[in-house]
């Protein structure tokens, strides 16, 4: 127990000056940035596969010692046998699948997680754990979950009268519900691809309302998590 205890100290994102913790930490951080480059490339190098493998390998202890030490972190033994299907061992499990083939391709019932090669992303919300900005982001919207939930509401809202009323005044321009949907998104995080756009005097009249509906309804959350954050802020200082 003293060793899985200590184990725990290490692996778990510590804040009060563990040094080994704050190795691990940064060692993992390495691992996941150095894992996401091959990403960005098409064709994988030798070098890229040298990568995938040791990072994979890193990943796996990872995993393994943050199962070991579930029932540590909770308090209950069930944890153990839980952990598998909690959201971040499902993540670290997704971005782990992925690179079996390259560490032994001889197997070739592990080739069919080649169709999984996608999940590679997820290497990237590894990072989740060892931030603290984004853990202070998910706590300020944790906290305003009704006001963001309101919010994404009248978001959504707007999105689907806004396709409604514009698919009914140019249905020549718009040729679906879908395409109205998708000008009416664009036009709400005024992104503006310009690829469907209304031609008629009425329909650009809409579109600028809306486009003004649609700049105050961006900035509300934008508010919201200001705040939030700076509570935050002053809370750690």
């Amino acid at each position: 127990m003293a060793i899985r205890q200590r184990i725990y100290e290490i692996i778990e994102v510590d804040d009060n000056g563990n040094t080994l913790s704050r190795i691990y930490d940064v060692i993992m951080m390495c691992a996941i940035g150095a894992s996401i480059v091959p990403l960005a490339f098409k064709e994988q190098s030798v070098w890229m596969s040298n990568i995938d493998r040791i990072t994979v390998v890193i990943f796996i202890i990872d995993y393994l010692l943050r199962w070991l030490t579930a029932d540590i972190k909770t308090g209950n033994q069930k944890s153990l046998l839980l952990y598998p299907f909690t959201p971040m061992a499902i993540i670290d499990l997704l971005s782990i699948l992925p690179s079996l083939t390259i560490l032994n391709g001889s197997f070739r019932l592990l080739k069919i997680f080649r169709l999984l090669r996608s999940c590679r992303i997820f290497k990237v919300f590894k990072l989740i754990r060892y931030s603290k900005s984004v853990n202070m982001i998910l706590t300020v919207f944790k906290k305003q979950k009704e006001a963001m939930f309101t919010i994404g509401s009248l978001a959504l809202a707007y999105v689907l009268i806004s396709a409604l009323v514009i698919l009914n005044v140019e249905p020549d321009t718009f040729s679906s519900y879908f395409d109205a949907v998708y000008w009416a998104t664009v036009s709400l995080t005024t992104v503006g691809y310009g690829d469907i756009y209304p031609i008629t005097t009425i329909g650009r009249i809409i579109t600028m309302v809306s486009s003004v509906f649609g700049i105050a309804i961006v900035a509300l959350p934008a508010g919201i998590i200001t705040a939030g954050m700076m509570e935050e802020i002053n809370k750690t200082e």
